[in-house]
Parts: structure tokens; C-alpha cells; sequence
């Protein structure tokens, strides 16, 4: 459902609701500020198309989306991707990449994928977020300390390592406006828990600049020319069919992050407030948000983590918050816009620094790292690496590859097949049951699917020339996939050849039905299948 909707049957938009989502939204939108100009710098993009960003998708998402606390912008998560599309196509192609990831992301929604979303690994999200830390961390080493470095290639290493030969012309006034910045950052959170650091940041850094004019600190006025007092205003961007196809994957690359940083911001979303968001209407809200956000000059956006807990954190109950927010963030560009010129753009850089830290999750990839199977580490450490020193898409598809091939190889050695002659009889003992000579009892344990498939065949293809009767017990099989439904019609094939009587027992409905529809129960004689083992033993003792 719609979360405003919800929000309106539930009476959070009652006029005693309003005070806590005014202060909310006005609050998260001031934080947003800063945020979002250094979001589009570091995308390639001008300062106020990330406010602009910020207030279509912002307003869009929180109307049409399907969690109730969720506050959409420019994220950290998006700027490697971003840039990369900026750098190749320009800032028209990434308008467009993002109308098209936009639409993919409203498919989704309507195809119900929000709830697989949830199934990429842990070490997968972990090792592409901490790359991503890395990656924007590093990124901002020219504008922190005022670096020119030379010309460098499009990879990682060489960037950083021109960035290295560059520390010998550091810039001394930018880089102690940058510091001063970061220790705001990392101080004001501590002593007013209520103020935003970045605002606090960004303003006192502003004013040490428009006082003293230290010479070469870039700013805003100095390198985009400010910021324009106005209201963003409706343009489509140039398409064309060349564009379209160039643009596809980069456009299933936005729609793909954006879904998993949407989704995870709503999951903890949920846990701070106690609620449940609908994931799917989640998808077609942030597909719409992204589909208008380009037309009024913005670009890609997402669920932000951090601004959506300062809104709940803030009293925002309902997507009201979410609305004024980008209100708030309108009526700044239109009374106070001039006033930008002068904001450092080290000190974007430093409140870069601080996203960086914070997206890298170092505790929780060092955790991993310490407690989790080697497997695991490995999916951890080799998607960090891809992520760094290759592209996010490789290191997110080669990471969900990996775990799922570590996954079904798990699977496959959890399934148990053994011979149960013994356990049955001792559990029938008071029955007197006696298995007739060359009866041989099978439990098959787990999902017989294409990896414990052959597990199957290698164990019974030793037994099958010497057994009369071969019972396969599946009662704890949960499913069955095609190919171990191909095994067990050569299995059935097999018994056949060596004139093995084979006897199935325990099929739950759901396996049965899928056996029936291949035809393969078909191949069996009758009565060659029981409820139980029971079952078959007291029908052969009333046949004698």
C-alpha cells in the first residue's frame, strides 16, 4: 500500500501529528542541504541539481512510496556509479540513465521483486559499500587538500597514485578550512545532539571564507558560479535510440542500487519506528521519484539510511516529514541561494569524508572478517576489491555468483542420504517387522535439487545390480527441481534395467504434483508408492 494512505487510515496526519513532522522535515531538510550539493559535485553534476534532486524525488517518494519514515535524495552510494556515467556520457546521458533506471525500478515494483532484493548475501553488501567508502574517501583527497594532480587513467590505483605525487603542492588554507570542517563534523554531533554537523560545518567555514578570502580555496561561486535563485524548471532531456541502448546498463546499474539502498533504508527504517513497509509500492515510488527527477534538472536518487533515521529520530511519523522536507529545501534556494557562492568545496569534502567512514561499515566488515567461514571472507574480500580496483556492477554480480555457488554447495552437503534399514527396524521393533532379503531403505533428507542430485546417483548406483527392493524414504524432501526430477526418472530407468522393484515412500503434495506433471511417477508400476515404509510393509505381509 501507498504509505501515505496507510499513514492517513492510520491518523498519522492528523493536525496533532502536524507539529512533529514540521519540526521532522524542516530539520532533515537542512541536514539534506549540504549533503546534496556535495552528492552532485562529487556525481559530476552542479551543486543545486543535487538539491533540485533532492526536492522532486524527495517529495515524489515520500508520496508514492511504501515506507512510512523514508526520505529520498542523492546518496553517497550512487557517486561512483554516477560519476563513471558522467564522465563517459555527460550530465544529459546520466538524466537519462536515470529516467530509464526509473522505469525499470516501477517494473520491478509491479513484477513484486522487492522481496528478493533481500536475498544478495551479506558479504556482498558489505564488500561493495566499504569499496564504495574507499572509493569516495579517496576521491576527495583533491578538493580536501587542494591537490592538482596530473592526468591519470580511469582506474582506482592510477588516480590515487597521481593523487600521492600531488601531496608535495598541497594547498595550506584549503586543507585547514578542511580540518576545521572535519572536526566540526566529528565534534558538534557530540556536544549538540539536536544540530546538524554538516550545517554547523558548512556555515562557519562559509564565514571564514567570506571574512579572510584566503587565496586559491575553491568555492562554489568560484567554481560553478553559484547557485541560481530559482525554482527548477521542466525540461526533457534529449533521447534518442542510440542513447537508449548505450544507456541500458548503466540504467539496470542505478535501478539496481537504488532498489538495495531504498530497501535497506526502509528495513532499518522499520526497526526504529515498529513499522512494516510495503516493498514493492517501495519500488514504484522511488521509480517514479527517478522517471521526474531528471525532467526538473536532478538526476538519480534513492532511500538515504542516514537522513530517514534523523527524520524518525526527529519525530517524523508519516511521509509528511518527508514532504516538508523538500519544502524546506525549496524555500532555501529561493531566499537564500546567493549566500552559496562562498561555501568551500573542501568542506563538502570533509562532510564526503565523514558519509565515506560511515557507508564503509569498517566494525561490521572487520566482524565479518573475524567470524564468518572462509567462504564467506572470501566473497567479503574479493567483492571489496572488485569494487575498488574494477567496477561496482562486476563486483556485485561476480559477489551474488560466488555466494550463491557457496550457498548450493552447502545445500548439497547438508542433504543426507543414508541407509535406514536399521532405524527402521529398531523404531518398528515392537512390530516385528522383518525386512524380506535384498530390501534396501533409503532416507533422503533435504532439497533434491540439481547439486545433490548426482550425490543420489553415485550412492545407488553401487546398490542397484544387487538389490531386490530399493525403498527411497522422502518424506524431509522439501522440493524438487528439474534436474532431480531428471535423476529420478534414470534412477527409476536404472531399477528397471537390473529388475530392481523400486518403492517410493512419503511424497509431500507439492513434490508429488511436480513428479506427476513430468510424467516421471508415471514410469513406476503400480502400487509402487506408500504413505510410509509402514505402509508398504503391512501391504506386503497382507499379500503373504
Amino acid at each position: 500500500m501507498i504509505a501515505v494512505l496507510e499513514a492517513a487510515r492510520a491518523g498519522l496526519l492528523d493536525k496533532k501529528y502536524f507539529a512533529k513532522n514540521l519540526v521532522a522535515g524542516i530539520t532533515v531538510g537542512i541536514i539534506a542541504l549540504p549533503l546534496a550539493m556535495a552528492f552532485a559535485i562529487a556525481s559530476g553534476a552542479k551543486p543545486e541539481q543535487g538539491i533540485y534532486t533532492a526536492i522532486v524525488a524527495g517529495l515524489l517518494a515520500a508520496l508514492f512510496g511504501g515506507s512510512r519514515f523514508q526520505i529520498s535524495g542523492p546518496t553517497g552510494a550512487f557517486i561512483v556509479i554516477l560519476s563513471g556515467i558522467t564522465a563517459k556520457y555527460g550530465i544529459v546521458g546520466l538524466q537519462v540513465a536515470t529516467l530509464m533506471a526509473g522505469l525499470i525500478l516501477v517494473a520491478m515494483g509491479f513484477a513484486r521483486l522487492g522481496g528478493a532484493i533481500k536475498y544478495i548475501p551479506d558479504p556482498v553488501i558489505i564488500g561493495f559499500t566499504s569499496g564504495i567508502g574507499v572509493i569516495i574517501w579517496v576521491g576527495q583527497w583533491k578538493d580536501f587538500f587542494g591537490l592538482k594532480p596530473g592526468a591519470a587513467g580511469d582506474h582506482f590505483h592510477e588516480k590515487l597514485w597521481q593523487l600521492i605525487l600531488a601531496f608535495a603542492d598541497l594547498h595550506i588554507a584549503t586543507t585547514g578550512l578542511a580540518l576545521l570542517s572535519l572536526a566540526l563534523l566529528l565534534i558538534i554531533p557530540r556536544l549538540l545532539k539536536r544540530v546538524p554537523g554538516p550545517l554547523v560545518a558548512m556555515v562557519v567555514t562559509t564565514l571564514v571564507q567570506a571574512i579572510f578570502k584566503f587565496d586559491g580555496v575553491a568555492t562554489i561561486g568560484s567554481a560553478f558560479g553559484g547557485i541560481p535563485q530559482s525554482l527548477p524548471h521542466f525540461e526533457v532531456p534529449a533521447i534518442s535510440f542510440s542513447d537508449v541502448m548505450r544507456l541500458i546498463g548503466p540504467a539496470f546499474t542505478i535501478a539496481l542500487l537504488g532498489a538495495i539502498e531504498s530497501l535497506l533504508s526502509a528495513v532499518v527504517a522499520d526497526g526504529m519506528g515498529g513499522t512494516r513497509h510495503d516493498s514493492d509500492q517501495e519500488l514504484i515510488g522511488q521509480g517514479i521519484a527517478n522517471i521526474v527527477s531528471p525532467l526538473f534538472g536532478g538526476f538519480a536518487a534513492t532511500g538515504a539510511i542516514a537522513r530517514t533515521a534523523a527524520n524518525i529520530r526527529n519525530g517524523g511519523n508519516s511521509p509528511l516529514s518527508g514532504v516538508i522536507h523538500a519544502l524546506t529545501l525549496l524555500a532555501i534556494v529561493l531566499a537564500l541561494a546567493p549566500l552559496a557562492a562562498y561555501i568551500p568545496l573542501c568542506t563538502l569534502a570533509a562532510i564526503l569524508f565523514v558519509v565515506a567512514y560511515n557507508m564503509s561499515e569498517i566494525h561490521h566488515f572487520i566482524h565479518l572478517a573475524r567470524t564468518s567461514s572462509r567462504a564467506d571472507v572470501g566473497v567479503l574480500v574479493l567483492t571489496f576489491l572488485l569494487t575498488v580496483f574494477s567496477d561496482l556492477v562486476i563486483a556485485v554480480n561476480v559477489g551474488v555468483v560466488l555466494a550463491s555457488l557457496i550457498f548450493m554447495r552447502r545445500m548439497a552437503t547438508a542433504v543426507q542420504i543414508e541407509n535406514d534399514n536399521e532405524n527402521f527396524l529398531a523404531a518398528r521393533a515392537h512390530e516385528n517387522f522383518v525386512l524380506p532379503k535384498g530390501t534396501m531403505i533409503y532416507d533422503i533428507e533435504g532439497p533434491f535439487f540439481f547439486a545433490a542430485a548426482d550425490k543420489l546417483e553415485r550412492t545407488l548406483e553401487s546398490i542397484q545390480a544387487h538389490t531386490d527392493t530399493l525403498i527411497l524414504r522422502m518424506r524431509h524432501v522439501p522440493f524438487v527441481d528439474a534436474t532431480g526430477i531428471q535423476s529420478l526418472s534414470e534412477i527409476i530407468d536404472d531399477c528397471r534395467h537390473f529388475k530392481t522393484r523400486l518403492i517410493i515412500c512419503g511424497l509431500r503434495n507439492n513434490v508429488r504434483r511436480k513428479l506427476v506433471r513430468a510424467g516421471v511417477l508415471g514410469k513406476l508400476p503400480p502400487g509402487s508408492l506408500h504413505s510410509s515404509v509402514t505402509d508398504f510393509m503391512r501391504s506386503e505381509q497382507a499379500k503373504s
